[in-house]
């Protein structure tokens, strides 16, 4: 693998319950919807479980995905392609977390913080399609 090594570990506090976030992280119809650009395949099963593996695309760059272990709260993926490396994720009420690290050419941490944000703006978005403001 060419490239360096590379870690970003960020968490974020946003307004969102649990169970929200885990819908968003586990459930590949969501995924597909706040993480564009990142392309992921349609013959994924509806949730994400251990062993399942597909390649993303962000553009001509392809990241292969591993789904090694998922928790109530925790998904943890092993990376190959354009990152190899690992990528877990973790949350609670209210936030969530998320730890990248890897050798890539690809810089991670720029790509970490503007997944946290697609991510956010996704739940704060459904929230309001949830519960319209009157």
């Amino acid at each position: 693998m060419l490239g360096t090594f590379q870690q970003s570990q960020l968490r974020i506090g946003m307004a969102a319950s649990a169970s929200d976030l885990s819908r968003a992280l586990l459930h590949t119809q969501q995924l597909r919807c706040w993480l564009l650009p990142q392309l992921i395949p349609d013959e994924l099963p509806p949730e994400l479980v251990p062993g399942v593996t597909f390649t993303s695309w962000i553009g001509p760059v392809p990241v292969e995905h591993k789904v090694e272990s998922v928790g109530e709260t925790s998904i943890c993926f092993s990376l190959s392609r354009a990152v190899d490396g690992v990528h877990d994720w973790s949350w609670g009420e209210g936030w969530v977390q998320s730890r990248l690290e890897g050798i890539s050419w690809v810089p991670l941490h720029v790509g970490n913080i503007a997944t946290l944000l697609r991510l956010k703006t996704y739940l704060a978005i459904q929230g309001q399609v949830r519960s319209p403001q009157s």
